[in-house]
């Protein structure tokens, strides 16, 4: 008897349980407007990060994840109060620029920040907001974001892979933030198509259950927040890896398209995406083409690398030269700076030594456009 009541009572503690659960669920569409990645421990509890958080292994201390709030509150750029002496420099572009296989203080940040030089009578300090996978529209979106950080000068180093038209929306973390990249298409009249890719959520999506990997992402960036912390860790360094490609395959094509259709080669890449990224910063940009490996292996003489075909990279090279000079944009082409032997796993992954020869003529040029 104590037994059948005891269910009795049970039967509408559960119902009410499960109606307040499914009221929880449902609210979060209501709450999608709050920007929970800017809840953050990191610049309170926890250091800033000096890049961005990448990876997918745990040893890394680190995650790949879609909330560019997130990524922000996450690094030290945020927090982080302008100093009246200090000439703010802020670097976009892909793993390059991030620093695949280097330390923090290996980067072009690192190493600009290491020996610091003056520009316009202050003293620079760089901020490293480059991010893995490459499009241009990946870096637009980021530098969209950033220019509430004060910067004084944006220096956008790029390569012809971020170019082509049909990767522009590829990248995991623009086909993810279809909202700001709809606003940026809108903002900056840019003819991209393909938005299919950019995932548009659905009213289940933006539920609390829709949303588990998200809230995840963010619960499991703030716990690695203590490991980056005590260890200074955000990535693995392999002591054995795969280098970069000499021996090359004999094909020329590039993103579909080969020597033979170099009249419709300035059409499929995406220079409205470039043009609008630097007509909208309102300071200062340096756009640098960077260092890109030239082997001397099996084909070498049909291509420079892995991602580049000749024909392709030096067509690339003359427009962007001719649309620098057209445009008046301060241009600094160092795609043959370093040697074949200062790249790692990729034909634009450089050694520290690599990226110190990178960072002392970044550092001229950083200078030099000050003084125009």
């Amino acid at each position: 008897m104590e037994q059948h009541k005891l269910r009795i009572r049970l039967f509408p503690v559960l119902l009410k349980a499960t109606i307040l659960l499914a009221l929880f669920n449902f609210a979060f569409v209501f709450l999608s407007d709050i920007p929970l990645g800017k809840l953050s421990l990191y610049n309170s509890v926890f250091p800033g990060r000096e890049r961005f958080p990448y990876g997918e292994v745990h040893e890394s201390y680190s995650l790949s994840l879609f909330d560019i709030d997130a990524m922000f509150a996450s690094h030290v750029i945020t927090v982080t109060e302008k100093k009246t002496d200090e000439y703010r420099v802020l670097l976009i572009g892909d793993s390059s620029v991030w620093g695949t296989l280097l330390k923090p203080n290996e980067t072009l940040a690192g190493q600009l920040n290491a020996n610091p030089v003056t520009a316009c009578g202050k003293v620079v300090h760089a901020y490293n907001l480059g991010y893995p996978t490459i499009s241009l529209t990946k870096d637009l979106l980021i530098l969209d974001e950033a220019m509430q950080y004060q910067p004084d000068m944006i220096v956008w180093l790029v390569t012809l892979e971020a170019f082509p038209k049909d990767k522009q929306l590829t990248s995991p973390i623009v086909a993810n933030n279809a909202e700001r990249v709809q606003q940026l298409i809108t903002n900056y009249h840019l003819p991209i198509t393909n938005e299919p890719e950019l995932v548009n959520p659905s009213k289940w999506d933006q539920t609390f259950m829709g949303q588990r990997r998200e809230i995840s992402d963010l619960l499991r960036l703030q716990i690695y927040g203590a490991l980056w912390a005590s260890t200074g860790i955000d990535q693995i360094y392999p002591e054995d890896y795969a280098r970069a490609q000499i021996d090359l395959e004999p094909g020329d094509e590039f993103h579909g398209l080969t020597s033979d259709d170099r009249p419709s080669f300035q059409d499929a890449l995406a220079f409205d995406v470039l043009e609008a990224g630097l007509s909208a910063a309102p300071v200062p940009t340096l756009l640098v083409n960077e260092p890109t490996l030239i082997s001397n292996g099996a084909n070498s003489d049909i291509r420079y690398n892995f991602f580049y075909p000749r024909w392709a990279y030096d067509e690339y090279r003359q427009l962007l030269t001719e649309r620098s000079a057209a445009h008046g944009w301060n241009y600094f082409d160092v795609w043959d700076l370093v040697p074949m032997q200062e790249f790692t796993n990729s034909a634009v992954h450089l050694t520290p030594t690599g990226e110190a020869l990178l960072t002392s003529k970044v550092a001229e040029a950083i200078q030099t456009t000050c003084d125009k």
